[in-house]
């Protein structure tokens, strides 16, 4: 018996399900994007995969419905996959351990995957229905949505009749999103040298290795979250080992964190070598670093945490540590980057206008590599962030590469689409949606571009703690949106 049998809708929890078993972790949907394939032609459906491994799902109108505006849905098939630390599960490879726990849907240990899971779900239910009313359906479902909407860029759109969107890719019901930020990614590599085993061979034997690991963060989706107070743990390790480096010189061995660069990295570890003189000293400032970033982080992060331990160096405790001019210098370029939000619009209160968030901390052979999620709803303030962030590389040696850049979707004064939208929730609910601009990225923008006249919303239930192994998907939310999604199909205007 499946984990979701009993809860209705039974399609959408079926197919939710279904796809739960597939690994679909962004850069990794080639198995979900054949089975999203088979899907449609199994049904008689017209399927287009491209190269890119997108796919467009064409379902004709119901009768009756054949003179109605066609409807494109939209989503994206891969996900953030993200573990606690300690999980054994493999992601790339093992299907999600799905729960249900107090009306929400979890996956233990991970990521759930409902950003963007629930929108397929929604799309192959209304696909494979015979009993639901409907105009001629356009299903597009992007990759790698998460990592900087690479589909949305790949795909070829020309095909599609449609000009009303609904993207499923919201994360709170009752808001029907009219607008967004833009964004990038941005990667900056701080080279580094490694200490020569002569030189390491001269300092003797009077050094300890210091391993210090950060955890207990909440972290979060860096566009919903960014404004939220929460810490982001590879700036805090920096702010640490950066303070360890000042009052007494150390010798980075490794530095990571984060696994993906649109979450708010929850835990971050770090290993160094410090004079065996300067330990007690060491340790006791690592205790007064957390102590005041507690202090800092107060209710917006409770269970933030500092471990602290040392062993004694040797040259088989550890691989060859960077030689302390290096580790100086990354250190102060790591801190010299801004990080969180840079800007909050003046016409909208309460709204973040640009932000950036530094998602992964990677140490190899090379050096110090670092991952931002860059977001701005002004396209001229995105870019120069950027140019900011190539400025501060440039200044300590390093190199600030940008990729992926997409537009923000604008708001359309005149949107039919949101009109009946409204209307429909009104009869539904008794009462008016909310209309929001979000920070967060969508593809509406993307696909607007491409789609002269495009009239685009964007909805879908409630979720919580995207982008982390606490994520969680509502259930009576999702039922309540499917019958909102069949409302907003099934209008005669």
């Amino acid at each position: 018996m499946n984990v979701l049998d009993d809860l209705e809708p039974k399609s959408v929890f079926h197919y939710f399900e279904e796809i739960s078993r597939i690994p679909h972790g962004s850069g990794n949907v080639r198995q979900i994007s054949d089975h999203l394939k088979k899907f449609a032609l199994d049904r008689g459906l017209k399927c287009i995969q491209d190269d890119a491994l997108n796919i467009i799902i064409i379902k004709e109108a119901t009768p009756g419905y054949e003179q109605a505006p066609p409807l494109i849905l939209q989503g994206h098939m891969d996900m953030v996959a993200v573990s606690r630390p300690g999980s054994d599960i493999d992601m790339t490879k093992e299907p999600l351990r799905l729960r249900i726990d107090n009306g929400r849907i979890r996956a233990e240990g991970t990521s759930l995957g409902g950003d963007d899971g629930i929108a397929v779900a929604y799309a192959m239910a209304l696909l494979d229905a015979d009993d639901i009313s409907h105009p001629r359906l356009e299903v597009v479902i992007t990759v790698d949505e998460e990592v900087g909407l690479l589909g949305a860029h790949a795909i070829d759109l020309s095909m599609l009749q449609g000009r009303r969107l609904i993207n499923l890719d919201q994360e709170e019901e009752g808001v029907i999103v009219t607008s967004c930020a833009g964004g990038a990614r941005a990667d900056i590599d701080i080279p580094m040298q490694k200490e020569s085993l002569q030189d390491r061979d001269a300092r003797g034997g009077d050094v300890r290795l210091l391993h210090i690991g950060i955890d207990g963060l909440l972290g979060g989706h860096s566009g919903m979250e960014i404004n939220k107070g929460r810490g982001n743990a590879n700036v805090l390790m920096g702010r640490i080992l950066y303070q360890l480096n000042k009052q007494f010189g150390i010798r980075l061995i490794s530095m990571n964190g984060g696994q993906a660069d649109n979450a708010i990295p929850r835990t971050a570890d770090a290993w160094i070598e410090v004079d065996i003189t300067n330990l007690d000293q060491a340790a006791a400032s690592v205790w007064e670093e957390e102590t005041a970033i507690r202090r800092e982080l107060g209710d917006d992060d409770p269970d933030f945490k500092v471990v602290c331990e040392e062993k004694t160096a040797g040259r088989t405790d550890a691989a060859q540590c960077f030689e302390a001019g290096s580790t100086a210098r990354a250190l102060e370029c790591l801190c010299a980057l801004p990080n969180g939000v840079t800007a909050m619009s003046k016409e909208l209160t309460g709204l973040v206008q640009t932000s950036l968030n530094l998602g992964i901390v990677i140490t190899d052979q090379e050096g110090l590599h670092l991952s931002y999620a860059v977001r701005s709803s002004v396209d001229q303030e995105r870019e120069q962030l950027c140019s900011r962030l190539r400025d501060i590389a440039a200044a300590y040696g390093a190199k600030a590469g940008v990729r992926n850049s997409y537009p923000g979707w604008a708001y359309r004064v005149d949107s039919p689409l949101r009109d009946i939208a409204v209307r429909v929730y009104e009869e539904l609910y008794g009462q008016k949606p909310v209309l929001e601009a979000i920070h967060a990225g969508l593809e509406c923008g993307l696909l607007a571009a491409r789609i002269e006249g495009l009239d685009c919303i964007s909805i879908g239930p409630d979720m919580s703690d995207v982008h982390t192994a606490e994520e969680s998907l509502d259930i009576a939310s999702v039922q309540r949106t499917w019958q909102y999604l069949l409302g907003i199909a099934a209008y005669r205007e």
